[in-house]
């Protein structure tokens, strides 16, 4: 008896299948991909700018966390399903380990990639996550090209894998596969959108009012103006190199002042003319408000970031959203990048893995040991019965 999932608009047959047949690589697909951004190095663009925006990052390592979870748990029903949870690939990395890796991808390029790695007598399975900025769709709609630098992509220097359920063989005799995970974006066929498109330029506000304070602060706080230099030049080539020394000399950092070069008539007539400002307040507000437009981007939640309100820090509000989020955006990620590792294992085990599921845990414990167990499930949101004997034990118990 078979069944079939569908994720991404791809069919997952699982159930009694018949072993798969290494195809040829096709050679088109070592040549032609379909570009990743106007220039193909659109995830360089987004991981360089997540490295250099503060709050934009955290948010993202934040949400990875909160979606890979505290773990995984399978019933003993499946028990290479259960050796899987504990050691998925030959690097001794854990399940949840990969799953991170897969979920920091998608919140941080929309994309994510996960190799699957078998024989032809399904002896084991080995799932491992590779860098979706390496990463590559080919225009045959079958395969992912790898590449580690697609600044200087050279096709004989790259690898080619076909998409899940598909496999090919590869030359240490393994079988392997890939399988793409991306979040789906109107008129985007071939590649998912980050969920904070909309957000870019607010992240973009975040990293240069950090460079800007870090200028003033290199300059000592010293305010801009006009530096007069008396001179007497012959050639532009010599203006310019009387502005590089009084640059290096009186500057600090270039764009902290500017230099006007006259003619001496009469004395030395140089001097430094300062522009005041005020604008230090409305530096801070639009940095303020590119915060908040950040983490609407996200759809995510401040305190789940460690942002506090302006009423300072509150347990109560950090448990309400940590459980608006659990049940709007956390566990609707874990399904999604849990069901493909599902059907993969139902087909290659054999096994019953539907009871292969995450494990949530809330920020910090905020129910006391002598509360019954039906009591914190009423106090999550979740179904409960005081009249279950199970329930009726007390959470210092278990």
């Amino acid at each position: 008896m078979t069944t079939a999932t569908k994720h991404n608009g791809r069919i997952f047959v699982v159930g009694q299948a018949a072993a798969p047949v290494p195809r040829p690589v096709v050679a088109a697909a070592r040549r032609d991909v379909w570009r990743w951004g106007a220039d193909n190095r659109l995830p360089e663009a987004l991981a360089a700018l997540s490295r250099s925006s503060t709050i934009h990052r955290r948010i993202i390592n934040d949400k990875a966390d909160y979606i890979s979870g505290s773990g995984l748990t399978v019933d003993e029903s499946s028990p290479r399903t259960a050796a899987l949870v504990k050691e998925a690939n030959a690097d001794g990395q854990s399940l949840r380990t990969v799953i991170q890796r897969i979920a920091l991808d998608r919140c941080l390029l929309g994309n994510a990639f996960l190799e699957i790695v078998t024989d032809s007598g399904r002896n084991f399975l080995s799932l491992y996550h590779q860098d979706a900025t390496r990463c590559r769709l080919s225009r045959d709609g079958g395969h992912v090209v790898l590449h580690h630098d697609w600044h200087q992509y050279r096709p004989s220097e790259s690898v080619v894998l076909p998409l899940y359920p598909a496999f090919e063989e590869r030359p240490d005799g393994t079988l392997r596969a890939m399988i793409h995970y991306k979040d789906y974006e109107p008129m985007f066929e071939h590649y998912g959108v980050p969920k904070y498109i909309a957000g870019l330029g607010a992240s973009a506000i975040v990293w240069k009012t950090d460079r800007w304070n870090l200028s003033r602060l290199d300059n000592a706080f010293q305010p801009s103006g006009v530096m007069v230099l008396d001179g007497d030049t012959d050639s532009e080539q010599e203006a310019a190199r009387i502005a590089q020394l009084a640059e290096e000399k009186f500057a600090g950092k270039p764009g902290q002042v500017m230099f006007l070069v006259k003619n001496g008539i009469e004395g030395d007539t140089t001097k430094f003319v300062p522009i005041e400002t005020s604008s230090d307040g409305d530096w801070k507000s639009l940095h303020d408000q590119a915060v908040s437009d950040i983490i609407v981007a996200h759809s995510w939640f401040r305190t789940l970031s460690g942002l506090e309100y302006s009423t300072g820090f509150s347990a109560d509000r950090v448990r309400h959203e940590y459980n608006i989020a659990l049940n709007t955006l956390i566990r609707v990620e874990q399904q999604e990048i849990i069901e493909p590792v599902r059907a993969v294992c139902a087909d290659l085990f054999r096994e019953h893995t539907s009871s292969l599921a995450f494990v949530n845990r809330p920020p910090f414990e905020v129910k006391p040991d002598y509360m019954r167990v039906w009591e914190a499930r009423k106090a999550d949101g979740f179904d409960y019965d005081p009249d279950d004997p199970a329930q009726q034990l007390f959470l210092s118990q278990i």
